[in-house]
């Protein structure tokens, strides 16, 4: 296998949670209402350092789409997947964009609070 080049996001990211890489902008989030066997997952206009699937059709909740599973470029853990195509007219905004799990993701803010930021202690407060 070659050398791997990652691509690292300026702003809010949304990261590999196995591995820390990045993958999408919180700007590029399109929506949090998708959902998967696993759990949550959140719909996205572009991922990175992802490797795309084999082409499958695979009946969703929404019906029946062409769809290609994407991959952590540096961990190889699935993450999501890509609709590739959507055979109902009322699904076409899918077609292109990318969908995380969001049991495979972490949120680069939240993932780098310590706990004490987190519950809302502040430098001068006695733990």
């Amino acid at each position: 296998m070659g050398r791997v080049f990652v691509v690292e996001l300026q702003g809010r990211v949304y990261k590999c949670r196995f591995c820390k890489t990045h993958l999408s902008l919180a700007d590029d989030l399109v929506s949090r209402a998708f959902s998967c066997r696993r759990g949550k997952a959140y719909l996205f206009t572009t991922a990175v350092n992802i490797t795309v699937g084999p082409q499958e059709e695979r009946m969703m909740l929404s019906g029946l789409h062409t769809v290609a599973d994407i991959f952590c470029c540096c961990c190889g853990q699935i993450v999501g997947w890509k609709y590739e195509a959507a055979h109902d007219k009322s699904q076409k905004y899918k077609e292109g964009k990318f969908v995380l799990e969001r049991g495979r993701i972490v949120d680069g803010v939240d993932s780098e609070l310590s706990p004490d930021a987190r519950f809302g202690a502040s430098d001068g407060e006695d733990a």
